[in-house]
């Protein structure tokens, strides 16, 4: 393993038990153990959010790209009526 530096950590007494409970069970070895996995958990969920931002953002540029007239209220509400109303029979097409 490379080399490490060591940090303390400030947990509630809830999450400090989840942690000892989660060692004496025989799922992790030590504390640490139990929180470089937390750490790779939580950076693996920053990737997801950013490519979710991502492709969020690329969807409202084509969207503000879009050459076609704008919607109405009229017919927005009209759309999302019948996309309501065939929620769930998998007939819905946007």
């Amino acid at each position: 393993m490379p080399s490490a530096d060591e940090i303390s950590v400030t947990m509630t007494p809830e999450l400090l038990r989840a942690v000892r409970e989660s060692i004496e069970a025989g799922e992790y070895a030590s504390t640490s153990e139990v929180m470089r996995h937390a750490v790779r958990l939580w950076q693996r969920q920053r990737l997801e959010d950013a490519e979710r931002l991502n492709e969020i953002r690329s969807r409202v540029s084509r969207s503000l790209d879009d050459p076609r007239p704008d919607l109405t209220t009229t017919d927005a509400d009209r759309h999302l009526a019948h996309l309501f109303a065939n929620e769930g029979t998998g007939s819905a097409s946007a």
